[in-house]
């Protein structure tokens, strides 16, 4: 299916979405790995660190419908510019602060309304009008795969950085690396070779769109599954590095598991993509988060070593984030394109509504009760929810769908 994005203007657009990706979810992905040596340093408490990157959590959920809608409106390119700088000047100022409310300003707010400006919503909405129809499922699974190999190279990056510059030395890295994707903005939103497609969809307004799509029940079961998923994934790229300590390892088993998440789903990613044109997009997404209640469990009764963690991190990379394009697709089907980045990013502020509460409550269950015995098992319950919850959604068959658009 993917010889759809042949063309030479489909692959350049679809490229520069994934490369902007690769370093914004890349280094947003990887933010556990600061916590022990921030806690060392300055002496805040895992507890504090950990609801500063909660608050990041929602605040990137919250940035999502907000930019999609000035991208709507505006185009992406000023939007991308926005968050890009936004990102940067986040991560440059961590280290001159020394209170819990001055890292939730920075990496609570900036850090994390900067990457999720510069992230799925936006550019898969403007990937998605700069493309033919018939490119935008599997470009939606190369975009999406661009997130997964950024974690997969930043992760090993940033622990060996934090090595060897210390944790201030690594963010201040990570801000020049930020500003690298700016260059990729003008391949993604050049007019001259990419005109945008709206394929025909009545413009009835950001707002009237969003009244609309909520009084759809499958929109509504949509976001309650990708809440469940929310949950999931903050928890483990918050709190893997302390599950790791807890369990004796050295930081490194940390780092590459989270590489081998990036890696794994930088497969599971096209993979879904491809699923997307073939099979209903919510049978897609109740076998992912199915296989997810399976590998928590055979990880609890797993003795903890580090071949442990790592072929755990590979079973779930492979549908880490390759919910996207599914849960993307669910919404193009139902309301078309021309609001995507808007009403996909809607989805995705009920992810991050979810991944407040992961990131949050597995620093409180660390603090409170000394491990994350309950955080695995509230993980389970939430991921055989979602699984169920996906079954009732009214999703045309993929050949009608597309012989409607």
């Amino acid at each position: 299916m993917f010889r759809t994005l042949r063309r030479p203007d489909v692959l350049a657009v679809t490229l520069a979405a994934a490369g902007i990706l690769a370093i914004t979810m890349g280094i947003r992905q990887s933010q556990g790995l600061f916590i022990s040596p921030m806690n060392t340093s300055t002496g805040l408490g895992v507890a504090s660190i950990s609801f500063a990157l909660a608050i990041g959590q929602f605040a990137w959920g919250v940035i999502q419908p907000v930019a999609g809608a000035a991208a709507d409106r505006y185009g992406p390119r000023i939007v991308l510019i926005a968050g890009l700088i936004a990102l940067a000047l986040g991560s440059a100022i961590t280290p001159f602060m020394d209170s819990g409310f001055g890292l939730t300003v920075s990496l609570g707010l900036l850090f994390a309304m900067g990457s999720g400006a510069a992230s799925f919503s936006v550019l898969i909405g403007a990937a998605a009008q700069r493309l033919p129809l018939e490119s935008r499922g599997a470009a939606s699974g190369v975009i999406n795969a661009g997130g997964s190999f950024g974690q997969f190279v930043f992760a090993p990056l940033l622990q060996k950085l934090i090595q060897l510059t210390g944790w201030m030395g690594a963010m201040w890295a990570m801000a020049a690396m930020t500003l690298l994707a700016l260059p990729l903005v003008n391949k993604l939103t050049g007019t001259q070779r990419t005109p945008v497609h709206h394929h025909h969809e009545e413009d009835t307004g950001a707002l009237r769109a969003i009244r609309n799509a909520f009084k759809d029940r499958s929109y509504i079961l949509l976001h309650a599954g990708f809440f469940t998923c929310g949950f999931h994934i903050a928890f483990l790229v918050t709190h893997l590095p302390g599950e790791v300590d807890l369990c004796g390892l050295p930081p490194s088993v940390a780092s590459w598991s989270l590489a081998i998440i990036g890696l794994a789903n930088v497969f599971g990613s096209l993979y879904a993509g491809s699923c997307v044109s073939r099979y209903r997009s919510k049978y897609v997404l109740a076998a992912m988060y199915g296989s997810r209640v399976l590998l928590i469990a055979l990880y609890l009764l797993l003795p903890k070593t580090d071949w442990t963690f790592y072929a755990f991190a590979a079973g779930l990379g492979f549908t880490w984030l390759a919910t996207v394009p599914p849960t993307a697709t669910i919404v193009s089907k139902l309301f078309g394109v021309r609001y995507l980045a808007t009403l996909f990013g809607m989805t995705l502020l009920s992810h991050q509504i979810g991944g407040f509460l992961g990131a949050w409550l597995g620093g409180l269950s660390l603090t409170m009760l000394g491990d994350y015995s309950w955080m695995w098992y509230a993980d389970m319950a939430l991921a055989s929810f979602a699984a169920l919850i996906n079954l009732p959604i009214k999703e045309a068959p993929v050949r009608a769908a597309t012989a409607a658009a």
